[in-house]
């Protein structure tokens, strides 16, 4: 395809050299009154007067319609001429001339048909040539291309510049030796893979089916978050059935020109026609396979003419052929349901998050490219990611390696990796932030009191890590807790308990300073998040039990979550909201009061060492008071 596109831009350009060179010979050589031959002055009716009476006019040229007057004078020659307009009324102009010894011409245009031609050969002439020396080359192109018709499109034509490929697809078309991605290339998506390989053993033995009168899956859409490898998967079915693979994003089908979205989309089938069986991939189809509606006053909808298209090759090429359609979207949600029927995009194959393991197996096949010091845990990386996706993942473990070769190693370590996990959650470290020495304290004391309060509770993550230094996504210094064992299901304590823990960070400003700030920001929107979905998603407030209140849109992008309740029944979700928020705030102040010595030791600590790791914490959290008495032993 690259090959044709090359070939296509060369003969372009020879075209335009070529229709150039062509105009340049028709205009100085055939059309000699297109230019000036001669340099011309411009003189007034007096002086070509004094010139007769002194016998210096050499020719005279009279036009009787314009009635200009163009003379040469004895001894400069032909190519230096003087034109004279606004001839007064003298009848005795004639005589002058012949009295002088010049030669008189008079000139009488023919107003019928002179002008038309003189414009019909400088000006539509070429501009004719020109066409035709198009259409003629676009014609060799489509041959050499291997097209079956070429004489019946004229696109490439006098339109050949700017519109010649409007009708093309544009489709990357990879050959099946190049794929070059298998199923071996994709982990953590086990259910994926189980569900397209049955695709690729149709692809690669379609009699098995055919003998039983099982049929193709027209298509199959893959829905998930962003970097959980839909497009790879795209691939690895083409690269494991060793078949071309058709590859196009839902944005290159709109056009500025209405209509040829959908000539885009006819295109695209007619080659995977020719090149059956294959693999037709198209990226982001939400953006020509939005709902169609019928508000508004487009008649003549470009999107809806593409996505019209779309649905009418998928219902209609011939099955036995053996094209498979893979599309990839974030947003299932938003698609024409005529798009998802069965005989369409027969099958949806979610393409999720990873879990724990899914996590551990993606960083163990990117970091195979990648020099390593042993001992590595990555199992220790996979617990700290929740929630990464396939490409976070191959993120940290390049970050890891770009660190190690900042530090002017040769190999990246564990701790590069670990360091790497808080860079792609909370941002590199912010040097040049200095903060004074009241807001390190605030912020150390506002650090600890979030991890007193979680260490505090006996099913709660583990602290592992607590530090003050800055970071560029604006954090002054974070918390970091890690699940032992990956969690599909909160109790609602447990919400509860996480909603303390967000709470422990203003309730120590508050207990120690008296005095609220402005860092407890996140945590009080990450709190009201969390105490929302407990009213209105999860059903865990007793005040509407299990009634859902909310919907959630864009389930694989933000989350959003819309209320769809009456304005009074939304006051009061409000109300139970708030009441919510301050019981837990109220708890973490209890916490905290009853670990007051402990909250001033381990401030003191982080102040100093800026950063500590959970065994340092836990180890004063779990160290007795020299200034108490020792407990009597029972």
């Amino acid at each position: 395809m690259e090959m044709n596109d090359n070939k296509r831009r060369r003969n372009m350009i020879l075209y335009v050299l070529i229709a150039f060179a062509v105009y340049l010979v028709l205009s100085n050589v055939l059309f000699p009154s297109m230019r000036y031959q001669q340099k011309i002055t411009e003189t007034d009716y007096t002086t070509l007067v004094d010139a007769l009476d002194k016998k210096e006019v050499d020719k005279v040229e009279y036009n009787t319609d314009s009635y200009e007057i163009l003379w040469t004078k004895k001894g400069e020659g032909d190519d230096v001429a003087y034109k004279t307009t606004g001839m007064p009324n003298d009848s005795g102009f004639t005589d002058r001339v012949v009295d002088a010894g010049a030669a008189l011409t008079s000139v009488v245009p023919d107003r019928d048909s002179g002008l038309w031609v003189y414009y019909l050969i400088t000006v539509f002439g070429p501009l004719i040539i020109f066409v035709l020396l198009g259409w003629w080359l676009n014609r060799r192109m489509k041959k050499a291309m291997g097209d079956d018709n070429p004489s019946m499109d004229f696109s490439g034509g006098f339109g050949g510049l700017g519109g010649g490929g409007l009708g093309k697809s544009g489709a990357r078309i990879v050959a099946s030796k190049d794929v070059g991605v298998t199923f071996k290339d994709v982990a953590g998506q086990e259910e994926a893979k189980e569900s397209l390989k049955e695709v690729v053993d149709f692809l690669e033995n379609p009699q098995r089916y055919e003998e039983i009168g099982a049929k193709l899956p027209r298509g199959a859409l893959l829905v998930g978050p962003p970097g959980t490898g839909k497009t790879l998967l795209a691939k690895a079915v083409a690269g494991e059935a060793g078949v071309p693979f058709f590859s196009i994003s839902g944005s290159e089908f709109v056009e500025m020109f209405v209509g040829r979205g959908a000539a885009k989309v006819r295109d695209l089938f007619k080659q995977a026609k020719e090149k059956a069986p294959c693999i037709v991939f198209i990226d982001e189809i939400d953006t020509i396979g939005k709902k169609r509606d019928g508000g508004g006053f487009s008649g003549n909808d470009e999107r809806e003419q593409t996505l019209n298209q779309l649905l009418t090759e998928m219902d209609g090429f011939d099955n036995q052929k053996g094209i498979v359609v893979l599309a990839a979207t974030n947003r299932p949600d938003s698609l024409d349901p005529a798009l998802l029927r069965p005989g369409r995009f027969d099958r949806r194959v979610p393409v999720e998050l990873p879990d724990l393991t899914g996590r551990k197996a993606i960083l163990e096949l990117h970091s195979k490219d990648v020099k390593i010091q042993p001992p590595i845990d990555l199992t220790a990386i996979a617990r700290a990611t929740p929630g990464a996706s396939g490409a976070d993942l191959a993120n940290i473990i390049n970050e890891g390696a770009l660190r190690a070769v900042r530090l002017g190693r040769k190999r990246a370590t564990q701790e590069d990796f670990e360091e790497s996990v808080e860079v792609v959650i909370a941002g590199q470290q912010r040097k040049s932030t200095v903060l004074s020495d009241h807001e390190k304290q605030v912020v150390s004391y506002h650090e600890i009191g979030h991890a007193i309060v979680a260490a505090s509770q006996s099913d709660g993550a583990p602290v592992t890590k607590i530090t003050i230094v800055p970071r560029t996504s604006g954090a002054l210094g974070y918390t970091m807790q890690v699940e032992q064992d990956e969690k599909f299901l909160t109790t609602r304590q447990e919400v509860l308990n996480k909603l303390a823990v967000y709470c422990g960070g203003r309730a120590a400003e508050e207990l120690i300073f008296g005095e609220m700030t402005t860092g407890a920001a996140n945590d009080i929107e990450q709190a009201t998040k969390l105490a929302r979905n407990m009213v209105t998603r999860f059903g865990m407030s007793e005040e509407f039990g299990m009634m859902a209140l909310g919907t959630v849109q864009n389930a694989y992008l933000n989350q959003d979550t819309s209320l769809t309740c009456a304005p009074g029944t939304a006051e009061r979700v409000d109300e139970v909201v708030k009441r919510i928020i301050e019981e837990a705030h109220a708890s973490a102040l209890q916490t905290l009061r009853e670990n007051k010595f402990k909250l001033h030791e381990l401030a003191h600590y982080l102040y100093k060492k800026e950063t500590i790791t959970g065994e340092e914490f836990m180890t004063l959290m779990r160290r007795e008071n020299p200034f108490q008495p020792p407990q009597a032993q029972q």
